[in-house]
């Protein structure tokens, strides 16, 4: 039984991290009469705009993160980045606090070398790896993966600091990219083995209390390790749809808990290679806002809070596209919703970002039709169509 929200009696839910997802995750929860509360390091970030009450402060400092949930003392505590003080919550779940799926799942996935290493442990199949904490270790882990190959931070997020190094003149500048896009000041890469495969795939992945179940395959153009566009559902094979459950099953299973898993998966001929998992909504999956009966944020949070999810349901081919930024600034507007809105079936989100960096996403157009192709051509042109306008004056 629920209270209302801001009543003594109202369940709470306290999100870390606030951006476009998280925001996504706010609007559902109070959608089923949950109080919300949203923290991030940044001033007016999107999940803030619509939270009951927000709070700022260093995501990675244990106190403060501490602090602010024995104050709320929220009945879920729900990760949307990877960037957390991770042992402060395997603490605070072990003195009775909820943390979403689990605070080992957030450990382990905080970084790339804990995801592959679990997925080793499992018996996964994964494209070769190694790591590096130095930029000689990078160069004898590329002589011993091979060229070419993909290094990136053990964290980062939206792709930064990835770079495919193709010749061992490159290494030193790849160790430079992944030391200024990593997150968190860690010094360490991993080295992967470069895939040739036909295409890659998120497959969503929601455990509840209804057992484990699955979204259509969804598929997706990544640009510098970040994602440019997305559509489902993505055509695939039985034999493969088969694996790639395998595999999302017996990696969700092991991190365990309730909610909604984002499973990165390769598809090279009849192999499927896992990638990497996230142990909540992926970017890619905001195409489910326009395709499915329930979005991915819809599914995790009534999977957090216990809900039966009995069906998934796609009721359409749809696709994303998405506007970004080319710069910084904190005085900008966005323009050419009106030409992509009389685009027929479409959708736009502006996220609400108060400001712009080099390929952030801001916005991202979402079309329907009766062909994923039909849908990723709209999308596309919606995309195509909204401009960011620095500075003063009005959107050109």
């Amino acid at each position: 039984m629920y209270g209302a929200p801001l009543s003594s009696q109202a369940k709470k839910m306290l999100l870390l991290g606030s951006g476009e997802l998280g925001k996504e995750v706010i609007l559902e929860a109070q959608r089923l009469g949950v109080e919300t509360v949203a923290v991030d390091r940044y001033e007016h970030a999107p999940a803030m705009q619509v939270a009951h009450r927000s709070y700022v402060i260093p995501m990675l400092d244990r106190a403060r993160l501490r602090e602010v949930i024995e104050r709320e003392r929220p009945d879920w505590i729900v990760p949307e980045i990877e960037a957390i003080a991770t042992e402060e919550l395997i603490e605070l779940e072990q003195e009775g606090f909820c943390v979403v799926p689990t605070a080992r799942a957030s450990r382990l996935t905080m970084d790339r070398e804990g995801s592959r290493l679990a997925a080793e442990t499992l018996g996964l199949p994964t494209a070769r790896y190694a790591f590096a904490d130095s930029l000689e270790e990078l160069k004898e882990a590329v002589l011993a993966i091979g060229l070419p190959c993909v290094i990136k931070p053990i964290m980062s997020s939206s792709g930064k600091g990835q770079s495919v190094c193709r010749e061992e003149a490159d290494i030193e500048t790849c160790w430079t990219l992944a030391m200024e896009g990593g997150r968190a000041k860690k010094t360490r890469v991993i080295v992967e083995e470069f895939i040739r495969f036909d295409s890659e795939i998120t497959l969503l992945t929601v455990r509840s209390v209804s057992g484990t179940a699955y979204c259509e395959p969804i598929g997706h153009v990544q640009k510098d390790g970040d994602y440019i566009e997305s559509w489902q559902p993505h055509p695939i094979t039985e034999g493969q749809l088969e694996e790639a459950k395998r595999i999302a099953k017996t990696v969700t299973d092991e991190l365990g808990g309730y909610g909604l898993y984002g499973v990165e998966l390769f598809l090279a001929g009849d192999r499927v290679i896992f990638s990497e998992v996230s142990p909540r909504p992926h970017d890619t999956g905001m195409v489910t806002m326009a395709s499915q009966d329930l979005s991915e944020f819809a599914l995790h949070v009534r999977a957090i809070l216990g809900f039966p999810v009995p069906t998934i349901r796609l009721l359409t081919p749809a696709a994303t596209h998405t506007c970004k930024a080319d710069r910084d600034s904190r005085e900008f507007r966005i323009g050419g919703l009106e030409q992509a809105l009389a685009l027929p079936h479409t959708q736009v989100r502006v996220f609400g970002k108060p400001e712009t960096k080099p390929g952030r996403r801001m916005a991202v157009a979402l079309s329907t039709a009766d062909t994923v192709e039909e849908a990723r051509r709209l999308a596309a042109e919606a995309a195509a169509a909204l401009r960011i306008k620095y500075g003063a004056g009005e959107p050109q």
